[in-house]
């Protein structure tokens, strides 16, 4: 019998409006599969995201976490079921108001109820874990680096040891060899953790060195799904217009001409 998929998606579908964003998605996740969900810009990768933790409801279909249709479920079950998660906002998304341990354990205080102190230790351990020293534990957001301020999000995502982990464009804003530092703290601490992986990205390079395997989302369908290291030889059209930039293929750009 096969292993029921950690994270699956059944025919979702979400509008705003007349505007179609998800149309009857479909999409599995192995436990312990890194997947990433490429795609231009418009064509769903966010709304599906947010589907999946519930700050936006679809219309019509089926959300699985562990064969477990949490698409309507209560408040209270959804929660307990987004504690096996942890997740890397596109900006890190950190809270100016608290020092760095803080942020790390913000979660492991607030929802898991853990003491100031043992979720100190923790944050300082998961700190060491994406190469930041204790001596920053105390220090304020602002006053890190931008790769710094990513890599204090990632120990965050971590803090808890979850099951599932989302990244949301986890490279964006950072120089090439930050966003490869990031790429390989994110393959080595989710590999560490056994846990399953769902990022959102347009960066090819990064999608290939995190992936086990890679979907390819178009007007909110997945129109290609394969290995990582299928990517480049694959031959599916869609495939080679999004790898290669171009501008005529299959997918076909909103732009408003003049």
């Amino acid at each position: 019998m096969a292993e029921t998929p950690k994270i699956e998606l059944r025919n979702v579908c979400k509008s705003f409006g007349k505007k179609v964003i998800l149309d009857n998605l479909n999409l599995s996740i192995a436990k312990g599969e890194s997947l990433v969900v490429i795609g231009g810009s418009g064509t769903g990768k966010s709304v599906m995201l947010k589907c999946i933790l519930g700050l936006l409801k679809p219309e019509s279909g089926e959300i699985l976490i562990d064969g477990e249709d949490i698409t309507n479920s209560s408040g209270h079950r959804r929660e307990q079921v987004l504690r096996k998660t942890g997740m890397l906002f596109q900006y890190a998304a950190l809270f100016d108001s608290l020092t760095v341990w803080e942020n790390v354990a913000f979660g492991l205080i607030q929802a898991h109820g853990m003491k100031r102190k043992e979720a100190k230790d923790i944050a300082i351990q998961k700190l060491a874990l994406v190469g930041l020293g204790p001596e920053l534990a105390d220090k304020r957001t602002a006053e890190l680096s931008v790769g710094m301020q990513k890599r204090v999000g990632l120990a965050r995502a971590i803090a808890a040891e979850p099951e599932i982990i989302f990244f949301d464009e986890p490279t964006t804003g950072l120089d090439p060899i930050m966003g490869d530092v990031i790429d390989n703290l994110i393959r080595d601490c989710t590999q560490d953790l056994g846990a399953t992986t769902l990022t959102i990205s347009h960066d090819m390079e990064s999608a290939q060195k995190i992936a086990d395997r890679i979907a390819l989302l178009y007007k909110g369908s997945v129109v290609w799904a394969g290995l990582a290291s299928e990517i480049h030889t694959c031959g599916d059209p869609y495939v080679e217009q999004f790898v290669h930039g171009d501008v005529d293929g299959p997918i076909k750009l909103d732009i408003l001409k003049p």
